[in-house]
């Protein structure tokens, strides 16, 4: 770990100390946010959860445009609406200009004139920003806008939502949409029981084969359908349902998001409660996401930033809505695991090691059985077959009682957690006693045990009586379904289990570096590497040995301090590429060779009319792993650090891997694990390790850069981070960075 003569930046790092700038103070953890809470950005630490009961539950509802005349749309709507009343006992009010009742319920002719408080309105209005001030004034608590021709429609359509959602801001009211529909209106069955599955999606038509689990015997709670999110977006839906005793898990469809900061406080506050979030979002490809722009106006963000940051706080991303079917119901439904081993259960040995190889390449662990349980096993299946995971019985036991021995002896084994059987067809009545051996097996254990029914008809009875009628079974249809859902199943309680909030850790007070720092910027310009430089120093972050001369004379000289031999680099605020103008002369043995060298480089800079505030003479440091630290800003989670193999690897391979502030010294770790090179730090072909440790500290220590210089830093690229030998340390041979 790098630290300074002036104090020591600990993450729980070994601690040493080198001459190289001050480091930020210490973070204290454990500190849980508030509300008002900001981290040293400005950002807010907290998600304020909003009361939505009344919104799903309320007492009295106010139809604003309600119609009984057949043929028309809001008459459709108004049916619908009073149907939903009478199930969750709520008044309905129609309004209406010139009616005096609708479907024989007594109209008032406007907001103002409403004589009792409302819980909802319902606003089937072709332009909702009119009513929101009466229904400020008449402190109706939430309403709902199904209008379209909001920011999904371009540029004129976003500024009338921005003045919709500055309305409603000024109002104190909540509102859903505009560009929504009836979903949260649904009829949800009130006779299935356990955990419920709570459903958020932004198309009202991609969550409809989620909501249509209910008829397999999944539990729903809610729908939110959130359209364009002018004021109530999918965060707020998450920080909702996460506290709601009866939500085992949350499926959301997400094309953009309205804010990235409010996502990740949703997010983690569903990881402090322990509830699993699984999400579509849109926009992998440049045309996903364009189309969902223009479907709901949203920001897609861009998705390696995305899928870092739902990976930071648990959420579990999945492509396809069958995908989000089967995980969010096993997530919902299954007890936390006992243990992670993954036992394949088949009756037909092509079966298991399909299956087998499938679920090992995905990551699942499949231990092999202790030879006395294979013992044990062998009592009821041939010696000839293979017990030893996957277990293949053959066959034939399935069809008696040892069917029921052999899966109660597999659940026995301590280090067995999850118990798949795929039965790739039905083979009556061999299949129909399997399944049901599985079923009342699945009752009787705590552990996971799953059933993969790979018959396209799904008529059986064993399908649908049988496996789909226990609540305590996972059924699937497809082998990668399965898999996925049973490794987001392990991923998540694994997560969960040690999950520590990374905001409870974000610095609230700048540190003395920052200070700094700060005397450095220069707004709207790129700095030199030599100021570069110097930003990092204030951070505490190693650079070479190195002195800005503006003479062949004092080129010499500083050689000479800096020690032989020595690097020569043009300096100044224009220079990114340097390389390719020959503006870097490297290894540098003797004062004649640096005389020349300064000559050359600002002959070259000359003719090529480049501004320089110098030539940097700089140390030559030793070999070692080189590898970029940079800092940029995504449009929806503002600042983001990125780590990866450096020099011209960066460009050839991208091999990187990004975060978003804040995060501490485990996440730091997790990004060098994603790396494909990963390796390299290990040391190959005779290399020493490097040290993995002083990469960390930089990474920590370039995201305080990052959070602290959030208003004024709009790019920072370290490149190369040269990682020496375990234990020497990493130095920042070069930098770039660009001021807001």
């Amino acid at each position: 770990m790098l630290g300074s003569t002036h104090g020591t930046f600990t993450t729980g790092l070994r601690a040493r100390v080198v001459a190289c700038g001050e480091a930020p103070p210490v973070v204290v953890h454990g500190v849980t946010a508030a509300p008002g809470d900001q981290d040293v950005s400005g950002r807010p630490l907290y998600a304020p959860v909003p009361d939505l009961d009344r919104f799903f539950r309320p007492e009295s509802v106010a139809v604003v445009g309600a119609s009984d005349t057949e043929g028309r749309p809001n008459t459709g709507i108004t049916r619908q609406l009073l149907a939903w009343a009478e199930r969750v006992g709520a008044r309905i009010v129609p309004v209406h200009p010139t009616r005096t009742s609708v479907f024989g319920i007594d109209c008032v002719p406007s907001v103002g004139a409403l004589t009792e408080p409302v819980d909802l309105a319902v606003l089937l209005v072709a332009d909702p920003l009119p009513v929101i001030e009466e229904l400020a004034a008449a402190k109706v608590r939430f309403a709902v806008a199904f209008a379209s021709g909001f920011a999904e429609t371009g540029e004129a359509g976003a500024a009338a939502q921005e003045r919709l959602a500055a309305a409603v801001r000024q109002s104190g009211l909540r509102l859903l949409g505009p560009n929504t529909n009836l979903n949260a209106f649904e009829r949800f069955r009130e006779d299935l029981e356990g955990p419920a599955v709570a459903l958020i999606t932004q198309s009202g038509h991609q969550g409809r084969p989620v909501f249509t689990l209910q008829e397999l015997g999944v539990r729903l709670s809610h729908w939110a359908p959130t359209g364009n999110e002018a004021d109530l977006e999918t965060s707020d839906f998450i920080s909702y349902f996460a506290g709601r005793p009866e939500v085992g898990a949350i499926a959301c469809y997400v094309e953009g998001l309205k804010d990235g900061r409010s996502f990740l406080l949703a997010a983690d506050r569903a990881a402090r409660q322990g509830v699993p979030v699984v999400a579509v979002k849109v926009g992998r490809t440049e045309t996903g996401a364009r189309t969902a722009a223009s479907h709901t106006g949203k920001l897609t963000g861009a998705d390696q930033v995305v899928d870092a940051a739902m990976r930071q706080y648990g959420v579990i991303r999945v492509d396809g809505l069958d995908q989000l079917q089967d995980t969010a119901t096993l997530l919902a439904r299954a007890r936390r695991p006992v243990a992670d081993g993954v036992v394949v259960y088949s009756i037909s040995g092509g079966t298991g090691a399909h299956f087998a190889d499938l679920a090992t390449a995905a990551g699942l662990e499949l231990p092999t059985l202790p030879q006395a349980k294979q013992d044990e096993l062998h009592q009821w299946i041939p010696e000839y077959l293979s017990v030893a995971n996957p277990v293949d019985n053959g066959g034939h036991p399935v069809g008696d009682w040892r069917g029921r021995k052999i899966i109660d002896a597999i659940l026995a084994d301590p280090s067995v957690g999850v118990l798949i059987c795929p039965i790739t067809g039905p083979f009556p009545p061999m299949s129909d006693r399997l399944a049901q051996d599985l079923a009342d097996a699945a009752e009787a254990t705590d552990k996971l045990v799953c059933v993969v029914w790979g018959s396209p008809v799904g008529t059986e009875e064993a399908y649908r009586t049988t496996l789909l009628g226990s609540s305590r079974l996972a059924t699937f249809r497809t082998f990668s379904n399965c898999i996925g859902a049973v490794k987001a199943y392990l991923d998540h309680h694994r997560f969960t289990s040690g999950y520590r909030s990374p905001f409870d850790e974000a610095p609230r007070t700048p540190s003395p570096s920052f200070r700094k720092a700060q005397a450095l910027m220069r707004p709207g310009r790129r700095l030199s590497e030599h100021a570069a430089k110097q930003l990092l120093r204030a951070y505490g972050i190693r650079v070479p040995r190195e002195q800005l001369v503006t003479s062949a004379a004092a080129a010499v000289r500083a050689a000479g301090l800096v020690g032989y031999p020595v690097v020569m680099k043009a300096s100044g605020a224009q220079l990114a590429h340097k390389t390719e103008l020959g503006l870097v002369k490297v290894g540098l043995t003797s004062a004649s060779q640096v005389r020349d060298a300064y000559r050359e480089l600002t002959d070259i800079a000359r003719f090529e009319s480049i501004d320089l505030d110098g030539i940097l003479v700089c140390q030559m440091v030793g070999r070692g792993v080189e590898m970029v630290v940079g800092v940029t800003r995504d449009e929806l989670f503002g600042p983001t650090v990125t780590v990866g193999l450096g020099g011209v690897l960066v460009e050839v391979l991208g091999d990187t891997a990004v975060r978003v502030p804040p995060f501490g010294e485990q996440e730091a770790r997790s990004m060098l694990a994603d790396l494909r090179g990963r390796a390299l730090l290990d040391g190959v072909r005779g290399a020493p390790p490097a040290d993995v440790d002083a990469l960390v500290e930089v990474v920590l220590r370039v995201q305080r850069m990052a959070l602290e210089l959030d208003g004024e830093l709009a790019e920072l690229d370290i490149n190369p981070l040269m990682v020496l030998p375990r234990g020497q340390g990493a130095v920042a041979l070069d930098a770039l960075a660009v001021c807001r």
